[in-house]
């Protein structure tokens, strides 16, 4: 029996009218939540740093601005803000961007009890992928990344991949950009 390569599927472009169209699932913050206010401009980009207009979707999961996620297995005993909405989900658009409203995210328990650094977790998903990638978004500059023991498994020169920088004319915005692949890739994570 000889076997002969076939090729996969991938999947899309179907993000921007079939999984997205609903720019609500942009706005985890409602009116009166609580914490630092923040829109969070992520790129999505292809290994020649092209962008993937319409064709990749950006999922979002993060804790409120006191550290609590709004499900089950936070045992903390904190109680969520009741105006935010830790999940949120976009297509990018015809620049390869998506652009969610939300707080900045306070520090959550790691695995041995130590506190993690704000962060925001993240599921790219992109035509040509068959499965979606996971990564996470630190913050440049906030003093417990040092801390943090996902962030300390990452190589010193990879961990900017993570980092989303604040815009300095806009301080309200941070942004970053995801590489898919080639020269400064996105550190990914299997989960």
């Amino acid at each position: 029996m000889n076997l002969i390569a076939t090729a996969s599927q991938t999947v899309g472009p179907f993000f921007n009218f079939g999984l997205t169209a609903n720019e609500a699932l942009g706005r985890l913050a409602g009116e009166g939540s609580q914490g630092e206010r923040i829109r969070l401009s992520v790129g999505v980009l292809d290994a020649d740093g092209i962008p993937a207009a319409g064709d990749a979707m950006i999922e979002i999961w993060q804790a409120d601005a006191c550290g609590k996620y709004d499900h089950a297995e936070d045992t903390q005993p904190k109680t969520p803000d009741p105006h935010f909405r830790g999940f949120g989900r976009l297509a990018t658009d015809e620049n390869g961007v998506s652009v969610f409203e939300t707080v900045k995210p306070g520090r959550v328990p790691g695995l041995h009890g130590a506190l993690q650094a704000p962060h925001i977790n993240v599921s790219v998903f992109a035509r040509g992928l068959l499965k979606q990638l996971w990564t996470r978004i630190y913050f440049a500059a906030e003093p417990s990344n040092e801390e943090d023991e996902v962030l300390r498994l990452i190589p010193e020169d990879r961990r900017e991949t993570l980092m989303a920088h604040c815009d300095p004319e806009r301080p309200e915005t941070w942004h970053i950009e995801i590489r898919l692949q080639g020269d400064r890739e996105t550190v990914f994570f299997e989960v």
